[in-house]
């Protein structure tokens, strides 16, 4: 078998709600809308695999003006090589950043086309750990009010999540007060038995990082996510000693190599890897196997249904990340997707590969 072309599209819903988070400017007026890139992957034997990334500028450059040539022509199963084949392609420019995006979107789509051609599900292929992995219901934008807060985080719970994330760190870092009484009312809300994760976005600075877990202790919160920017790694060590609650970081880290450094400097108690930043399936499970080796748990960062597979097949998983600004778009996107039920998530069982199909009418209507 052999790749006979690679494309990629962006789609993209004008209609997506605005967010802010920390770091994210006040959204504009009428601003809003969200996309994702897929990408295509096509085979002398009709067999295609699909993958996806974020939608960043510069990424369709990437695989289309750089990758496709290195893979076309070649045998699409020796994933081990074409990684190798894609990474030293990027060498001068891509070792972090929108050229690993590309890689990811291309990685991911192949294992999706190896699925479909031993006819199992991807989390089968890698090796099984569960059929079903908790999640917990994400969102909590700064730019929602406390009452728009509060009616996010209460529908998780009353759609059977026992675990939600919300964002601290308003207005980088600046709203202090205001940001311990959100935390505060979610806690009143969703009472004890719901486990209540934070997440800066890089907005805080050390000290301030520090006193702020102080003051979110008395909250039970189950972990403080990204308090700082990602390349202080001595920053989030020292704030993790400090604090009894853990710190969770890695969605802005690429590869093995970042992570080994994250990792051995104590900078994340809990691991984040992206598999649509890191280098898709690929490098996420080595990633995954050094958390592992360290003894510590992963729990993925976004990008929902391609993790669900490389979940299933993690023994180290926390938990996976479930957002209602995802799955606007999932519903629009895919034919279907398996839906969470109880706060657990499963993929398909008798669907190969990711198990999805883009929606006809959806590509026609959303392409840009």
């Amino acid at each position: 078998m052999k790749i006979t072309d690679i494309t990629a599209i962006q789609l993209h819903n004008p209609e997506g709600h605005p967010i802010q988070d920390a770091t994210i400017p006040t959204p504009k007026e009428g601003s809003g809308g969200r996309g994702q890139i897929f990408v295509h992957i096509k085979t002398d034997e009709n067999i295609e695999g699909l993958g996806m990334t974020y939608a960043s500028p510069g990424v369709i450059d990437v695989i289309e003006n750089s990758l496709k040539s290195e893979l076309v022509g070649k045998d699409p199963l020796d994933i081990e090589r074409l990684w190798n084949d894609m990474y030293w392609k990027v060498r001068g420019y891509g070792r972090k950043g929108i050229a690993f995006c590309a890689i990811s979107a291309i990685d991911i789509g192949l294992w999706d086309l190896k699925g479909k051609y031993v006819n199992l599900p991807l989390y089968k292929l890698l090796g099984a750990y569960t059929d079903s992995v908790p999640v917990y219901g994400s969102g909590g934008w700064t730019n929602f009010s406390e009452k728009e807060l509060l009616e996010e985080m209460t529908r998780y719970v009353s759609d059977g999540i026992p675990r939600v994330k919300m964002k601290v760190g308003k207005n980088f870092g600046s709203s202090e007060r205001e940001d311990i009484e959100r935390v505060a009312a979610v806690r009143k809300a969703v009472g004890d038995n719901v486990s209540i994760y934070i997440d800066a976005n890089n907005g805080y600075y050390r000290k301030q990082a520090i006193y702020m877990a102080k003051e979110f202790e008395q909250f039970q919160v189950g972990w403080f996510e990204e308090p700082l920017i990602p390349d202080d790694i001595d920053g989030m060590a020292e704030i993790s000693k400090a604090t009894s609650i853990p710190i969770a970081t890695g969605e802005h880290e690429y590869t093995k190599y970042g992570f080994r450094d994250l990792i051995s400097r104590g900078g994340a108690d809990i691991v984040q890897p992206d598999i649509g930043r890191v280098g898709g399936v690929t490098e996420w499970l080595k990633i995954a196997h050094l958390a592992h080796s360290f003894n510590l748990p992963v729990a993925p960062h976004a990008l929902q249904l391609a993790h669900l597979h490389v979940a299933c097949a993690t023994p180290n998983l926390q938990v996976v990340e479930y957002m209602n600004v995802s799955l606007e778009g999932d519903k629009l996107w895919y034919v279907d997707f398996p839906k969470q039920k109880d706060g657990y998530w499963s993929p398909f069982h008798d669907k190969p590969g990711l198990g999805l199909e883009l929606d006809h009418y959806s590509v026609v209507k959303y392409q840009i």
